[in-house]
């Protein structure tokens, strides 16, 4: 198979498992566009910001950043904690990258939790390049959300409803992917260690900031208890 073969087919693998993506970026794209819109920018901000922070939470925190006094060592702390959490996804997917060439540059730019979730769980066809079809899915996450930040931006204050709650449209897409994974494996250990830390952690830290410690529970666990749950998923 030709090099345009190899592509068109991992693309058409890619893209259904993108699909439940599609709808929610563009949504909270959307949303993100109006809110920089109705705070005074131009849709080139929210477009720009979308294309080269990538990043929907940090970007809602960015408005407020650009209305308030330069602040750039707070800024830089306030960024570090709220996208902290890819320091893991990224450890969980070097064995992934590993041997991508220059395709791992773009996979490790955009993996965004989205991707990040898509890569590491899709069971990817024997005949479909893995590289490939990891960057398609990274790619069109990618365009998914600059083109609903930029529509968002351009139709600004025409539209007149209210945007509160609508980013609850990407928990409800986790809670769906988490359910997939579980029905997918017979043995839940995994799903076991990161509900159990992270209710742990929201008791003990708190909802604003149990999250990284939860997280780093969870890779210590698991780094700790892989034999045994790789042994125990082959004895199922």
């Amino acid at each position: 198979m030709d090099k345009k073969g190899v592509r068109r087919k991992a693309l058409k693998a890619a893209f259904p498992n993108t699909v439940p993506i599609l709808a929610s970026f563009l949504f909270i794209g959307l949303t993100y566009g109006v809110y920089m819109k109705v705070s005074g920018f131009s849709f080139v901000y929210p477009m720009v910001m979308a294309m080269v922070i990538f990043g929907g939470s940090l970007e809602y925190l960015c408005v407020s950043m650009l209305l308030s006094p330069f602040a750039p060592v707070s800024c830089f702390f306030l960024a570090l904690m709220v996208q902290a959490r890819h320091l893991f996804y990224g450890i969980s997917m070097l064995e992934k990258f590993s041997g991508l060439g220059w395709k791992r540059f773009f996979l490790i730019f955009g993996m965004c939790d989205e991707s990040f979730s898509v890569n590491y769980s899709a069971k990817i066809p024997p005949d479909v390049d893995k590289g490939w079809f990891m960057l398609f899915v990274t790619a069109l996450n990618w365009i998914y959300w600059v083109a609903g930040a930029t529509i968002g931006g351009l139709a600004g204050s025409l539209i007149p409803f209210n945007t509160e709650g609508m980013d609850f449209v990407l928990t409800a897409l986790f809670v769906v992917i988490f359910l997939e994974q579980i029905l997918s494996e017979k043995k839940h250990y995994s799903a076991y260690i990161g509900v159990g830390m992270s209710l742990l952690c929201l008791v003990v830290f708190g909802a604003d900031s149990f999250l990284l410690p939860a997280m780093a529970g969870i890779l210590c666990l698991l780094t700790m208890l892989r034999g045994r749950i790789e042994k125990g998923c082959e004895l199922a």
